[in-house]
């Protein structure tokens, strides 16, 4: 049974490809929607997870199709991809010295029976308190733009973590355990490349 990722992550393609996993990604003809507030965070993020997924389908006849949506979260509020400096500016200083949410909802198609499983992994990461100029510092590195919350853990912000509770792997938006067991689930028996 043939994978397909509906991502182009370049974070989830690494992690893939790091597990020996033969797949083809498909780019999600999905658009998502800007959300800033979400008391359903997880019912969100499968969602979005699972619209990624059905959008790749259409490609598909057979085969299993992957959709993911990681989301950030803190105080009921939603931190997407920052758009410029400024808000990943405000997006690294709202998250110092506190505890977020990172949540990944994963939605599996096994076709051509069109049959979905999925699940949400939650992970809680505690920021230090950072100083100004650690932020600046940080933002001149370029690397928050493309991450939700504005940074990336396994990058330079690995150093402003002080704590994290569950899954690592998902908060860099691939959590492996969850998503081998959708994909048992599913039927699939894993086939590593060499």
């Amino acid at each position: 049974m043939r994978l397909y990722l509906a991502s182009t992550s370049p974070r989830r393609i690494k992690i893939l490809k790091s597990l020996k996993l033969k797949f083809s990604i498909i780019k999600p003809s999905f658009i998502e929607p800007a959300v800033k507030n979400n008391a359903r965070p997880k019912r969100l993020a499968l969602t979005l997870a699972l619209l990624k997924a059905l959008s790749a389908s259409r490609q598909v006849k057979n085969g299993v199709v992957i959709g993911m949506d990681t989301i950030v979260m803190i105080n009921n509020n939603i931190l997407g991809k920052p758009e410029n400096s400024t808000a990943a500016q405000r997006m690294i200083k709202l998250l110092s010295n506190k505890t977020h949410q990172v949540i990944t909802g994963v939605a599996i198609i096994r076709l051509p029976e069109y049959k979905i499983f999925a699940d949400v992994e939650k992970t809680l990461v505690t920021f230090r308190r950072l100083t100004n100029q650690e932020i600046d510092e940080y933002i001149k590195t370029r690397e928050p733009y493309d991450k939700a919350g504005a940074y990336a853990i396994q990058g330079t912000a690995g150093m402003f973590i002080k704590k994290i509770s569950g899954c690592y792997l998902n908060v860099i938006g691939l959590p492996v355990s969850l998503f081998l067991k959708l994909l048992k689930k599913a039927g699939w028996h894993p086939v590593i490349s060499g």
